[in-house]
């Protein structure tokens, strides 16, 4: 990525993360939409009622496997293959220890959790259910994460992407057995999530250690790297409390949203997995600038990292342009994609119209992450964790409780909270790239 034009180099690299991108989300949206249509709302909302307290135990986990594959790019731009090969080995010892603690932690709380967040008495039990089979296949979701960020990290978006297709389609034929041939409801979802993901990610990195240099390592490579690991602990922590802190706040959203019972959870959990269908592109860019800033700022390019984030920000903007109309016009077709509730339907229909305003915040915030995160600016990501975590525990609350307003302040806020992230990203930026860019 250090050669050629910035715009092409990212696209060219974004298209496969994108692809593989999407095909991680439907994941989700096949559980979502299997156990809603062949199911019921309920367990729709169950699943939902789950999704920020697991995303918070895959966050603490993934922000390590970015923080490595950032360290193995910067290496990479400055062609020091045995920096890299030791930066492959040393984060995959961390994500193995973590996903292990963190699951069998995660595991043990998971009732007081769901508790905690006044999830709705009639869905408890399965939500419970489903969040167990998630904390216990947290090293199979971890392990494929891991080995996609080292590929990407070199410059390989295709591979993952391959085993990523494979694994989906396995995804969704098991859960139509279990689901639909079993009668196992939302277990069966998660068990088939937790099958796909652990094909997936064997299968990946056995290719990789097969096709790949990098991946062919002596006994001199295998060794623990003190200085690495702690360069890799260094941004990745950040990077992991970033992520854990909007789980959390996502968490604090979540409890206001159960308090309106569970036809606004079933709505919620549906506008939130057409939600994350919407973060991808912007997600991919940001990752593709990430791997673009790291490579091209390791071999001291300043002027091409620059001229890359500019083209970038162009990129998101044409992009959130575009998908507003989309959503003002076509959002009741979406979500009955996910259930067949009329109520539930004309609630996330609305919901999507109102966040799609704030589609190019939330592009903003991506791609300025994608190019902090590559010049190795590891402060940002708590920074921008701990302003969404002040957001989402108080606009939630202020707006819901103003009456003309009412529930619809889940959803204003969701907007409004992008908005802050977002022009405190763009703040960051200006100041550290007076830094480290001059």
């Amino acid at each position: 990525m250090t050669e050629g034009s910035p715009v092409s180099l990212i696209l060219l690299f974004s298209i496969p993360m994108l692809i593989g991108n999407l095909f991680q989300q439907v994941y989700n949206l096949v559980d979502s939409v299997i156990v809603g249509k062949y199911v019921n709302a309920d367990a729709l909302a169950a699943i939902g009622a789950t999704g920020s307290v697991t995303f918070l135990f895959f966050a603490i986990c993934n922000g390590i496997g970015s923080g490595g594959g950032i360290i193995t790019s910067q290496y990479f731009g400055k062609k020091d293959d045995e920096a890299v090969k030791s930066c492959i080995v040393n984060t995959g010892y961390i994500m193995l220890v973590f996903p292990i603690i963190v699951g069998f932690v995660a595991y043990e709380l998971t009732i007081p959790i769901l508790k905690l967040l006044d999830t709705p008495v009639e869905i408890l039990n399965d939500a419970a259910d489903y969040m167990k089979i998630m904390c216990v296949g947290l090293v199979f979701v971890s392990l494929y994460n891991y080995i996609s960020s080292m590929l990407r990290a070199l410059g390989d978006s295709k591979t993952p992407l391959f085993f990523l297709i494979f694994s989906c389609l396995l995804n969704t034929g098991l859960d139509f057995l279990f689901v639909v041939g079993f009668n196992m409801s939302v277990r069966g979802a998660g068990i088939a999530t937790i099958i796909s993901q652990f094909v997936s990610g064997v299968g990946c990195i056995l290719y990789a250690m097969k096709t790949n240099s990098y991946f062919k390592f002596t006994k001199e490579n295998m060794k623990f790297n003190e200085h690495i690991t702690i360069s890799i602990l260094r941004l990745g922590i950040p990077l992991s409390l970033q992520f854990s802190l909007i789980a959390i706040s996502c968490m604090a959203l979540q409890k206001v949203v159960n308090s309106f019972g569970k036809t606004t959870v079933a709505a919620f959990s549906a506008t939130s997995r057409i939600e994350q269908i919407i973060h991808q592109p912007y997600q991919t860019l940001g990752a593709a600038l990430s791997t673009f800033t790291g490579q091209n700022y390791g071999a001291n390019m300043k002027d091409r990292v620059k001229e890359g984030y500019k083209k970038s920000l162009m990129i998101m903007v044409i992009f959130s342009i575009i998908m507003l109309p989309i959503m003002q016009l076509f959002s009741e077709n979406i979500v009955r994609i996910f259930v067949d509730e009329e109520p539930v339907i004309v609630m996330g229909a609305k919901a999507l119209r109102i966040t799609s305003y704030f589609y190019v915040m939330l592009g903003t915030i991506y791609t300025v992450r994608g190019v902090l995160n590559g010049l190795g600016d590891s402060i940002f990501a708590l920074i921008n964790g701990i302003v969404e975590v002040i957001g989402r525990f108080t606009v939630p609350i202020m707006l819901v409780a103003i009456p003309a307003i009412g529930l619809w302040g889940i959803w204003w806020s969701v907007g409004i909270v992008w908005s802050l992230a977002g022009i405190t990203a763009l703040m960051r930026y200006f100041s550290f790239r007076n830094k480290v860019l001059k």
